[in-house]
């Protein structure tokens, strides 16, 4: 809840106890049961009133509403009034104390009933957001084999101690973080650092807590305990975001917070001055009329039907926005910040170069690869046998740890592996341009004879560099964000066109980055994966890669683009830009109305039944005004090949 908001929880919920009361459906939030019950409740007084039946019926009705509508803001707003925090929710209640002191309750329960409902639909996007914390315990197993005087002995994760030695068979994640002391591997960490192929590993290697042990089976000396390893830090991170956004104020409550003080104290001077110069009667009721007249009746469900209309047509491009504080800070977005891994990338690693020496074919080089990786289950041997079709399997295939393949292929020993455990001899100065290409380079041997070299990259996406351009063209810049190495990083940075590139992070890393470009620019950061969830909820916005994300991911993220073309991402940019013009519309209608109404009220040239008229046609206005959201023709159609020129996206962005 906003920090600002006259409802809600003081402080975000943790642990054991959001567990418990962590609504998971929509008909699971208290506020939209009140509001639902309080909407029914309404819907009855109208009846019975247009019907002719009893007043004191259609009354108790309306009193029942209000009541149950107010009770699901009012006494937070009491208690953090108490506390000095004013907000919409101050606004609200005052507004609803004046009407029913003037008699018009039905007008103080319809104002509970929309609010209510605001509030119950931000709390059940904040419960979504706390839940995705619990994806990263599936992360760390729920045991761990440690070494003690010579003995295996199995402990759970949260029991090992600094200096323990943790045996880790193939297969299996790491319980914490650590330094291999004995053995070689090739671990995933694409859950940690985003790093798109495995990583060598052996004595001296820092790992971390949820990789996935490859190969061979490592001895690591325990460095952090369960409690401060890098998925704990993760949490941290996150939790610490996400309590940060908590507390930011929404665009109600920004304009509440100057507002409502400046209306009191009016409405009190106006009572108390005109009581001494006057009929204290005549003037404590235009107090009143004034308390009405300043009620945000259009602003109170301006700013939710644009959200909604504005939301389910992002549903309709694929784009999934939790709420309309995320929305609006869509609309402000300035600065991008990429993920490669998954994100830029398809993250799938697929050949892309096959050198030789004289004489031998590219068929024969693949052949001879494929035949040796066919019972592999690494990533690079799936982008090998994927490009080779059908294969021949090797015999006596042998895997050397932390190096390559060896085996039969006709009766001819063979190997593959990485260059420095085989010599490229010929193929020195292609290897060399496969790296700086950003792609993984494996040497295939024949007889003690180098033939080739392929090159295995993670690509990008078809419509990563028309998605680039079409940001640079809105004005926003981008940066790109990757656990990869630098070289990798620089390569394809390069290919897409993005001149700003951070390499080699951790997870902390990148929160530490995106933090620092927020200072300068409203910032959102676009991701896939656990490693990019601290970064994700440091931004201004989290955007997460829905079709190919984690749960963790989505559910960190503010919005979710849920298909797995990344052009979805500039149009979400452009609509969420409208929909902010059109919020800002509505604000600035609903305070020029506020403004104008105010005056009348208090010279007593407008009394309450004409303020209230006023209020019902003005939100027919900006309800009218806020559905024009949902309108999506104006944006520049995701099938469009290329971008033909900027100005012409400026103007389709208006």
């Amino acid at each position: 809840m906003s920090d600002a908001c006259g409802c809600g929880h003081d402080e975000p919920a943790t642990g054991g106890e959001a567990e418990e009361r962590e609504p998971e459906k929509l008909w699971e939030v208290s506020e939209l049961r009140a509001a639902a019950v309080a909407g029914v409740l309404l819907a009855a007084a109208f009846v019975v009133g247009w019907s002719g039946g009893p007043r004191l019926v259609e009354l108790g009705l309306e009193i029942v509403a209000l009541l149950v509508g107010a009770y699901t803001f009012v006494p937070w707003t009491l208690k953090r009034l108490a506390k000095g925090k004013i907000g919409v929710g101050t606004l609200m209640t005052i507004a609803a104390i004046g009407a029913v002191i003037l008699g018009e309750v039905g007008e103080a329960a319809m104002l509970a009933f929309l609010f209510s409902i605001s509030e119950g639909l931000e709390e059940y996007a904040v419960a979504r957001t706390r839940r995705g914390l619990r994806a990263l315990l599936n992360l760390v197993p729920e045991q761990a084999t440690v070494l003690r005087d010579g003995v295996e002995i199995v402990v759970s994760p949260a029991d090992l101690r600094v200096g323990d030695r943790m045996l880790v068979r193939p297969g299996e994640r790491l319980a914490t973080d650590g330094v291999i002391v004995e053995g070689h591997s090739a671990l995933d960490v694409s859950a940690i650092t985003g790093e798109s192929v495995p990583v060598e590993a052996g004595p001296g290697t820092e790992v971390f807590a949820g990789s996935i042990n490859g190969t061979g089976a490592v001895e690591v000396e325990v460095s952090t305990t369960a409690e401060d390893n890098s998925l704990a830090r993760i949490v941290r991170i996150v939790e610490a975001e996400q309590a940060r956004k908590g507390e930011a104020q929404r665009l109600a409550d920004k304009i509440a917070k100057p507002l409502v003080p400046g209306i009191m104290i009016a409405a009190a001077a106006i009572a108390v001055i005109g009581s001494l110069a006057g009929d204290p009667v005549t003037w404590i009721e235009r107090a009143l009329v004034v308390l009405v007249a300043a009620s945000p009746c259009a602003l109170a469900i301006s700013v939710p039907v644009t959200v909604v209309a504005a939301i389910g047509a992002a549903s309709k491009l694929g784009v999934l926005v939790k709420g309309g504080a995320a929305l609006e800070a869509m609309g402000r977005v300035r600065e991008v910040a990429l993920d490669k891994t998954g994100t830029l990338t398809a993250n799938k690693p697929a050949v892309v170069e096959i050198a030789t020496v004289d004489r031998v074919d590219q068929a024969t080089v693949l052949a001879v690869a494929a035949a040796l990786e066919a019972r592999s289950e690494h990533p690079l041997a799936r982008a090998i046998l994927a490009a080779a079709g059908t294969v021949v399997p090797a015999v006596e295939v042998d895997a050397v740890t932390g190096a390559g393949l060896t085996g039969l292929v006709d009766g001819r020993a063979v190997r593959l592996g990485r260059p420095g455990w085989i010599e490229p001899g010929p193929l020195a100065a292609d290897v060399e341009r496969m790296q700086n290409a950003g792609a993984t380079a494996v040497l295939i041997e024949d007889e003690g004879r180098v033939i080739g070299a392929i090159a295995v990259r993670d690509e990008l996406r078809p419509e990563a560099v028309e998605v680039i351009d079409r940001l640079h063209a809105l004005g926003v810049g981008v940066s790109m964000l990757t656990g990869d190495n630098t070289r990798t990083a620089a390569a394809l940075a390069s290919e897409a066109g993005i001149e700003d590139v951070h390499a080699d992070l951790r997870p902390e890393d990148k929160a530490r980055i995106v933090a620092g470009l927020r200072q300068h620019r409203f910032t959102a950061m676009v991701g896939d994966g656990v490693n990019d969830a601290p970064a994700l909820a440091t931004a201004d916005l989290g955007v997460a890669m829905g079709a190919m994300g984690t749960d963790v991911a989505i559910e960190t993220a503010d919005v979710a683009l849920m298909g797995e073309d990344l052009r979805h991402l500039p149009r979400a940019l452009q609509h969420a830009r409208r929909a902010r013009r059109i919020m800002l519309q509505n604000v600035g209608l609903s305070l020029g109305l506020i403004t104008i109404l105010i005056p009348l009220a208090l010279f007593g040239v407008l009394g309450l039944a004409a303020v209230v008229l006023v209020h019902e046609l003005a939100e027919i206005v900006v309800i009218a005004n806020g559905v024009r959201a949902g309108r999506t023709k104006h944006l520049v159609p995701v099938t469009d090949p290329v971008i033909k020129s900027a100005p012409a996206l400026a103007a389709a962005s208006s």
